[in-house]
């Protein structure tokens, strides 16, 4: 009787193990994670917050060239890196908007040899510009007063 008892254990003990194993097998094959796709192909991504606001998109700008824009949480443009148009060579650019939506900041590739150019700006009108000449690469500060008038403190631009 007793090795009976060892016997049952043992069979019940092993068809565990090859019940777990089947389980296991058939259950993640069932289960398994679906393809990769290689690519998305979208006109816009859109990041949205808990709240239900558009954060974030991805998407090509109005002048044509594609940018990233970041909104803040009462839905205002603050933030944009992108490229411009191929009319302006599709240059990168960085913008900071202003609460009303307007550039305050831009950082950018300009010219013929992508030279960088820092552009600060105060409702929407440029009021300094600083970078290097794009054609000499020689550095210049240029600023505007508020009556628009061009001040050159260095170099040519």
């Amino acid at each position: 009787m007793r090795n009976a008892t060892v016997a049952g254990t043992c069979a019940g003990f092993l068809g565990g193990l090859v019940g777990a194993a089947m389980l296991g097998h058939f259950a993640t094959a069932g289960n398994s994670p679906p393809p990769r796709q290689p690519s998305v192909d979208a006109t816009a991504v859109r990041l949205v917050g808990a709240h239900g606001k558009v954060r974030a998109e991805l998407a090509m700008s109005p002048e044509g060239g594609p940018a990233l824009f970041f909104f803040d949480t009462q839905g205002r443009n603050r933030l944009v890196l992108g490229l411009y148009a191929a009319s302006e060579k599709e240059a990168p650019f960085v913008v900071l908007n202003d609460p009303a939506q307007r550039a305050a900041g831009i950082f950018r590739l300009f010219g013929p040899n992508d030279t960088p150019v820092v552009v600060l700006k105060h409702a929407g009108v440029d009021r300094s510009i600083y970078g290097l000449e794009p054609r000499s690469l020689e550095p210049f500060l240029v600023n505007y007063g508020g009556d628009g008038r061009k001040d050159a403190v260095f170099g040519k631009y």
